[in-house]
């Protein structure tokens, strides 16, 4: 039986929280057919709200189609090419025949095949009988809206962990065809979804490059409202018949910095260790138990980190979110302002931390900034 908190499935209807103002907006530009990317830190509610997306859209009547893949573990471009193809191939086709005539109709002359006892084997739609070029890349990157003028149909097509395309060997010249791919396509019924869980790689994507500069908007997710939040836990446990003091879950929220996937996971292990009113000591004794859990990914985080690097770390913990200032240099052994750009720099492109707008730098996963304070540092 499954319990009131489920951390490791989608989440839409009733246990979809928050995110009013985000699912509006992306509810609005894929009305318009417009390309989106939406990055946040890890598990913290893309896929729902997308999928939450969806559901709304065909309550109301939308007919569209979705095409879902991840680039994770693609490293090179015959990879990436073939499982975004693959994908959007099997929308309108499920048999081998009908796969067969799909890849006929929409990849002729370009390297992608199809083979019936390769795919009888391994499970793969498409091989490439030579390494893929720019022209076999932009048919794959035009495939989406080819098949959507054909179908009738809109074709949303998402890509989840977008930044990996930068692992691979020619990922700049790829980003740079599908960028190409994108602003010269014919305005049709389809559009691309680009997400992703590493922050500071999206934004170099997005911002610093500006790869797919006014040919995709992005959806920037708002940190959820801590009492929603906490509302919902609570009807969670009440359907178990426990009961809660509403503000230390909302205490427990804010601490974790409203991160969706942390607060079902820590609500699970309270709900486990709880029989009726659920005491400070059980949400004590489930926070002893989630740290504990995530303790040896922490652990080796913070082995692969420099003494300066954990200095820095340090000294953002304590409240400095600017570093160069002669004081926090000396008070932290971080050396000089040069060395203590170097240090930023490598802590983003590790994924530990990132800057806002104002340039003030913040810990991307929030129970690994409050491990690393109480446990590591043994900072009250």
């Amino acid at each position: 039986m499954e319990g009131p908190f489920q951390y490791c499935k989608v989440e839409t209807g009733r246990n979809f929280v928050g995110r009013k103002k985000e699912l509006g907006i992306l509810s609005n530009l894929l009305a318009a057919d417009e390309n989106v990317c939406l990055y946040d830190g890890p598990k913290t509610g893309k896929t729902s709200l997308l999928h939450q997306c969806f559901v709304s859209m065909r309550l109301s009547g939308r007919d569209f189609q979705a095409a879902e893949l991840s680039f994770l573990g693609a490293r090179d471009s015959e990879s990436i090419l073939r499982r975004l193809a693959s994908a959007v191939l099997r929308l309108g086709a499920t048999t081998p025949q009908e796969l067969a005539g799909a890849v006929r109709q929409y990849l002729p002359g370009s390297c992608w095949k199809f083979n019936a006892d390769h795919y009888s084997v391994t499970g793969e739609l498409l091989y490439a009988e030579r390494e893929p070029g720019e022209d076999d890349a932009r048919m794959v990157f035009t495939l989406p809206r080819r098949i959507s003028a054909d179908s009738g149909r809109p074709v949303f097509t998402i890509i989840e962990e977008f930044q990996e395309i930068l692992l691979a060997d020619d990922g700049e010249k790829l980003l740079k065809i599908f960028e190409q791919s994108l602003r010269e396509a014919e305005i049709g019924n389809s559009c691309y979804i680009f997400t992703g869980s590493r922050i500071n790689a999206m934004k170099y994507i997005f911002e610093q490059k500006k790869y797919f500069f006014r040919n995709v908007e992005r959806v920037e997710m708002q940190q959820l409202d801590p009492r929603e939040l906490a509302e919902n836990i609570n009807k969670g446990f009440l359907i178990g018949g426990k009961v809660v003091e509403r503000e230390r879950i909302i205490a427990i929220c804010r601490r974790l910095r409203c991160h969706p996937w942390y607060i079902r996971h820590f609500a699970a292990i309270c709900d486990n260790l709880s029989k009726g009113y659920i005491t400070e000591t059980t949400l004590m004794d489930a926070m002893d138990a989630l740290i504990s859990i995530h303790e040896p990914a922490f652990i080796a985080v913070t082995r692969d980190l420099t003494t300066f690097q954990l200095r820095l770390l340090k000294a953002l913990v304590c409240g400095h979110t600017r570093f160069s200032s002669a004081l926090t240099i000396e008070t932290y052994g971080l050396n000089s302002s040069a060395n203590v750009r170097r240090l930023k720099d490598a802590l983003c492109r590790k994924e530990i931390i990132s800057f806002d707008e104002k340039g003030d730098a913040w810990i991307i996963d929030p129970l690994f900034e409050y491990w690393i304070k109480d446990r590591y540092f043994g900072i009250k």
